[in-house]
């Protein structure tokens, strides 16, 4: 299992009183496999969205840009927080079956997620006997700063 790390640019910002705001980024396969220094694989997490620490991550999920491409027909996908919940906006999202413009359904067991310390939101390769060579998703979330106000 690798983590390949992504999520440059994609930092979440904060406004100014806690009103929910959208953040993405898109994750090419072929860039994340170029970060790794090798072929993708099962187990594989792609950090993709930074979050801020004190943030409720009220949703999230993921929608096929290009179709992936080089994968064996066994591919699925879960996003969540690796070390919370792994699948807990998305459980096994089929990839190799999805056409563009395709969004990926909430997990049955989807909770928002409150981060206290900075963390990511990560998309997982879950299963794949070849995972994708090619190919693009954009993984959204829709967050909220729960920083206290009391002085």
């Amino acid at each position: 299992m690798a983590t390949i790390s992504i999520a440059a640019g994609a930092t979440a910002g904060r406004t100014a009183g806690s009103v929910p705001y959208l953040v993405d980024a898109v994750v090419d396969f072929a860039v994340a496999a170029a970060e790794k220094g090798s072929a993708l694989a099962a187990a594989d997490v792609i950090e993709a969205l930074s979050v801020p620490a004190n943030t409720c991550i009220l949703n999230a999920g993921l929608e096929v840009i290009t179709a992936a491409g080089g994968e064996s027909n066994d591919t699925t996908y879960d996003l969540g927080v690796t070390g919370i919940d792994a699948d807990v906006f998305v459980d096994g999202f089929d990839g190799d079956a999805a056409a563009a413009g395709a969004y990926a359904q909430n997990a049955a067991a989807f909770q928002p997620v409150v981060i206290g310390t900075a963390d990511t939101i990560d998309l997982l390769i879950a299963t794949a006997t070849t995972a994708p060579t090619s190919g693009k998703v954009r993984v959204w979330a829709v967050l909220m700063n729960v920083d206290g106000r009391i002085a």
